[in-house]
This record gives structure tokens, C-alpha cells and sequence, in this order.
């Protein structure tokens, strides 16, 4: 697992497509060079979650991109997904670490130092950290952290650290000097009005800061 593929790390979210086909948006995203995808639907049955995980599957395999899935161990063993994302809720790491596939990656959304340490310790391979900045879809785990946060998990961690939490094209840069090894978005993305366009200007940028940081 190469960790340049989460440089761009793109969460879904269908509700934040604006009215598009979720499918499309992902497809697009892909174009402008998206090569880490997490499937994250949580509302829907798990037949509906594993008929659209097997499409973010195919999708991702025509591109070489990776395909994670949120929470459901099941679900991304049944396509054969590259790993899983888990958190505070789910089962432990350790437990989860065990019942994955040799070679899938087991990532855990961390939102304080303490909790971060804590899953590199039980196995985890890489953290997402945040929020970094306000958003509503994280608006549940309290004020947002800051990049001086976000540089102390980094400092604290030896294992990769993504961003996560209201990262734009605006402040990407200021995100990317805490050592962070890559972003996690989703509006930035499945937002704009060319998702295309906007995933490719936001790997320019880290481009731009991997050349210059």
C-alpha cells in the first residue's frame, strides 16, 4: 500500500453531491487523479451499501485507485476492498486487524492525540485526524483542532497522519506544513461544481507543497 495513493483521500458523502449521482461525482473525481476512495454511507442497508460498494469497486480498479470501506469489515471483504476505516465505535483495532485481509489497511479516525497513540499502539496503519477546521460533518467530535494539533499528532505518530476536516484548496497549504501525509475531503470535491477540476487543483497544490515545503 503506497501512501501517496492518500495524498487526496476522497470520503464520500451522497447527500453533498448536489442532487448528482454519487456514482458520476466518484467517476469524476477519479479523472482529475483521486487514487484513494473511502466508501462512507452510513444510513443505507447493507444491501444497498454492498450493491454500491461493488460499483465503487470496479470503478476504482479501472482507475488503480484504492477502495476502503467505513466500518463494515463484511462489506469490504465481500469486494475485496483494500481495507477498512473504523473509529471510536467500532470494534477494537486489534480485533479488526485480525479479521482483515493479509495486505488490506486498517486506518482509524482519530480526534485527539491520546486516542491516535492509543490505535497505532493496537495496529493501526495509518490515522485520519481532525477536524482540523469547522465543518458539519464533524461537528458531533467537538471544536475544531488546528494545524498546531494536527503538527503535535503528526510529531507524536509514526504512522501516516490525513488531515480530515473542512480542507479546501484554500488552506491545504497551511494544512500540509504540519507534516500531515496527505488530506481527507469531501465537500471540497463532491461539491464543486467540476469535481473533476477540483480534485485535480487540490493535487496540484500538494504537488506544489511535496516540491517546495
Amino acid at each position: 500500500m503506497h501512501i501517496s495513493d492518500f495524498s487526496l483521500y476522497l470520503i464520500t458523502d451522497r447527500l453533498q453531491t448536489c442532487g448528482r449521482a454519487l456514482e458520476d461525482v466518484v467517476r469524476q473525481a477519479l479523472d482529475g487523479g483521486v487514487r484513494a476512495i473511502q466508501l462512507r454511507e452510513k444510513d443505507l442497508s447493507s444491501a444497498e451499501l454492498y450493491r454500491l460498494a461493488v460499483k465503487m469497486r470496479r470503478f476504482t480498479t479501472d482507475y488503480g485507485a484504492r477502495l476502503i470501506i467505513n466500518d463494515r469489515i463484511d462489506i469490504a471483504r465481500s469486494v475485496d476492498a483494500d481495507g477498512v476505516q473504523i473509529g471510536v465505535n467500532s470494534l477494537p483495532v486489534a480485533v479488526v486487524k485480525s479479521m482483515l485481509v493479509p495486505g488490506n489497511v486498517l486506518i482509524y479516525s482519530a480526534h485527539s492525540i491520546e486516542e491516535a497513540v492509543r490505535a497505532q499502539g493496537d495496529g493501526a496503519d495509518m490515522v485520519t485526524f481532525g477536524p482540523v477546521y469547522h465543518t458539519s460533518s464533524k461537528a458531533s467530535f467537538g471544536d475544531p483542532c488546528g494545524v498546531r494539533k494536527l503538527s503535535e499528532a503528526v510529531r507524536a505518530l509514526d504512522i501516516p497522519v490525513i488531515a480530515l476536516g473542512g480542507i479546501k484548496r484554500k488552506n491545504s497549504s497551511e494544512t500540509l506544513s504540519a507534516g500531515c501525509r496527505g488530506i481527507a475531503v469531501i465537500s471540497a470535491v463532491l461539491a464543486a461544481p467540476d469535481p473533476r477540476d477540483a480534485a485535480a487543483s487540490l493535487l496540484k497544490k500538494i504537488e506544489e507543497h511535496v516540491q517546495n515545503p
